[in-house]
């Protein structure tokens, strides 16, 4: 059994005083406000994940001979805390994201902690940062769980040692100020192909996109849409999102075979649209199919559920209905609904964290 939070303080030294921070949480947008607290917990190659503990939030000391400063060995996932009105604290799925690290770090040739130790070293970086929750409907708590290789390998090759890390920052809203998203599609450059790694969660896949979004907000874009990179005529993803198409009742998204990311904000819509009567597909999406959609939208654990306004392809923008009714906004209003303790969770989707 996993020691208690109190006395994981007490053996590093630290406590947490409960007072609370100075932040305008209604001003705040997604960006790092450093908080009290991380775990940490490290692994050599060929062993398993033991103990890990609570240190001061900080910097880290790597060899600059590192796995993952070399050749990237290293996986990151995302996920949030929620407080509820009565002042509880709920996350989303935890041991969804523990599972997609896992397959991502059998890839990448990497020990990876079990579902237990993923979802308890969660659990004590939330509550060591309890202060940091923000206020219930001022915003969420993010939970960035990193896995890396940490030790020291010039030849290519798995590191000799890894190293997961827990840290924690409280976050509004990722568009802040915006309603809906406009896109444009990126023709020239691709996010993934097969038999690559746009499957899983590896840190390689995100600053590759970084060209092409710099050049999206540089023409006023909010984001960019990938198409997929055998034949360009099928959409892909978001920079760091899903994306749907909504026709009549029908639902379409791009299946999760190899290049999209598997979401758990993703596969969470899917099943809340179908509980609500919508036909929900996973399938290739054409890009002229997404041009004539009657809606679209984003999901991911930064974005939520987010209405795309438009779409730009070759010139031609196309405009998508963003108002009040929309499928957008009832899925949206479902999920956010649970994640924050307002409706039922039927699913048996929230952990209760303290």
């Amino acid at each position: 059994m996993a020691p208690s939070l109190n006395s994981t303080l007490e053996a590093n030294g630290n406590s947490n005083d409960g007072k609370s921070p100075d932040v305008n949480w209604e001003e705040m947008g997604f960006s790092l406000t450093p908080t009290d607290y991380m775990y940490v917990m490290k692994c050599s190659i060929g062993d398993n994940f033991s103990q890990g503990s609570l240190i001061p939030f900080g910097n880290i000391e790597l060899s600059p001979c590192s796995g993952i400063l070399n050749y990237g060995q290293g996986l990151f996932e995302g996920l949030k805390a929620y407080r509820k009105e009565d002042g509880r604290i709920l996350l989303f799925r935890p041991e969804q994201n523990a599972l997609r690290m896992k397959a991502g770090a059998e890839r990448l040739c990497m020990p990876s902690p079990s579902i237990e130790q993923f979802v308890d070293a969660v659990k004590q970086a939330v509550l060591a940062n309890e202060r940091w929750v923000p206020p219930f409907g001022k915003g969420s708590m993010y939970v960035r769980p990193l896995l890396m290789g940490s030790g020291a390998s010039l030849g290519l090759g798995p590191a000799p040692e890894y190293t997961f890390l827990v840290y924690v920052s409280p976050v509004g809203s990722y568009h802040k100020g915006q309603r809906s998203l406009n896109l444009v599609v990126e023709e020239k450059q691709h996010r993934a192909s097969p038999g690559g790694t746009g499957g899983i969660k590896t840190v390689a896949n995100y600053s590759p996109v970084l060209d092409a979004l710099t050049r999206a907000k540089a023409q006023g874009f909010s984001e960019v849409l990938f198409l997929d990179a055998t034949t360009g005529k099928y959409i892909d993803e978001g920079s760091a999102c899903n994306i749907f198409s909504v026709k009549g009742n029908s639902i379409s998204t791009p299946p999760t075979h190899g290049t999209i990311l598997p979401g758990i904000t993703r596969k969470s819509i899917i099943e809340i649209a179908r509980k609500l009567g919508y036909q929900v597909e996973e399938r290739p999406v054409a890009l002229d199919e997404l041009l004539d959609a009657d809606e679209v939208f984003c999901t991911g654990t930064a974005v939520v559920v987010t209405s795309i306004g438009s779409v730009t392809h070759q010139g031609r923008r196309v405009e998508y209905k963003t108002q009040a009714d929309t499928v957008c906004q009832k899925l949206r209003e479902t999920l956010t609904g649970i994640q924050m303790g307002g409706l039922e969770d039927t699913m048996g989707w929230m952990v209760e964290v303290n």
